[in-house]
């Protein structure tokens, strides 16, 4: 088992809304205690899944209330405290401490370009000021990115900044990243933001993944993650390319991260409309995605096939392949009483 602070799973987790848009907190509740019993090792509010711009600053705090208070200490906690200003920024931070938060996940500043010494100065300053130990969150589509150099620099002289999600999506940087640091930091932790390369990463030396599909299909995710810790490559493999139909829906398919809510309705979760509009030819389109996520899903075993039947197997994985998935799954379900 690892000593860093950090390492595992972690779910970005969508948050269901009632029928007035507002979040709905009993639901909330449900699917916090659902990630923990299918054994995700951490629970990660107010990350881009959890659509966290769509909230206020007030209802952010709230979500993390209450993911916290129903987790109570059961697992880690790696809380979203990306604001705008540093200010607001810090007042997150000490406030998810307040909560019991393990760690908060901070982006680079957004909307307005700066230079890398500019991202080293922002978050020099909230790592002197944060009471609690923070992950860079480097996500170069919607923030400024934040270079290898600069993670090297910030890890060298911020003992606070404890390790970096990162979803930039290039392999071989992660890899140098990892290189680089691991040296002058061995208790810094890399977790990875892209699921499609989740098993060459762990494969490499990275601590884990905070990835969108763990939100829908936990047990499959963690499945992966455990036959990757115990040396069983090749099994682990044929999880990852079991997920990668799964990832191309739920990620690429249909407006980000909306595909994400439909999925987790499919596996018993009232998620309400989101707070985004759609446009109708728009909500055809996740309609087809919630046909095929469940297709996906009933090829896994964990939810019955949609009216009409479904497709031939994706990624041209034969029968018995795609058979023995299923039955792993099935039994490490069995085996938790899920």
């Amino acid at each position: 088992m690892s000593n860093k602070k950090l390492y595992g799973i972690f779910t970005p987790n969508m948050v269901p809304l009632d029928d007035r848009g507002r979040i709905n907190e009993p639901e909330l509740r449900r699917i916090v205690d659902w990630l923990i019993e299918k054994g995700i090792t951490g629970l990660y509010p107010n990350g881009s899944t959890g659509e966290f711009t769509r909230f206020s600053f007030e209802e952010r705090k709230e979500i993390v209330r209450i993911v916290a208070e129903q987790n109570a200490g059961r697992r880690f906690v790696l809380a979203g405290a990306a604001e705008a200003n540093v200010e607001k920024t810090i007042e997150a931070a000490a406030y998810y401490h307040s909560l019991g938060a393990t760690a908060v996940a901070i982006v680079a500043p957004f909307y307005y370009k700066i230079s890398q010494e500019g991202v080293y100065a922002y978050f020099s300053e909230i790592a002197r000021s944060s009471p609690i130990d923070l992950t860079l969150y480097n996500i170069p589509q919607f923030a400024n990115d934040i270079s290898n150099e600069t993670i090297k620099r910030l890890a060298a002289e911020h003992p606070r900044i404890i390790g970096i999600k990162d979803s930039s999506r290039d392999l071989p940087r992660y890899v140098n990243m990892m290189h680089d640091i691991t040296p002058i930091r061995p208790d810094f932790v890399f977790l990875i933001g892209c699921e499609e390369i989740l098993l060459p990463s762990l494969i490499m030396g990275g601590d884990g993944g905070t990835v969108a599909t763990s939100g829908v299909v936990p047990e499959v995710v963690m499945k992966l993650y455990n036959l990757a810790m115990a040396g069983r490559i090749e099994e682990a493999r044929q999880v990852q390319y079991g997920l990668l139909d799964l990832i191309k829906m739920i990620i690429f398919g249909a407006d980000f991260p909306e595909a994400v809510r439909q999925a987790v309705g499919l596996r018993g979760f009232k998620m309400g409309r989101g707070r985004q509009p759609l446009s109708p030819s728009q909500q055809f389109s996740l309609e087809d995605v919630a046909r095929t996520v469940q297709c996906i899903l009933n090829q896994f075993g964990l939810t019955d096939a949609p009216p009409g039947g479904c497709d031939p197997l994706p990624l041209g994985l034969d029968r018995q392949s795609l058979d023995q998935i299923v039955q792993d799954v099935l039994h490490g379900l069995r085996a938790k009483g899920g």
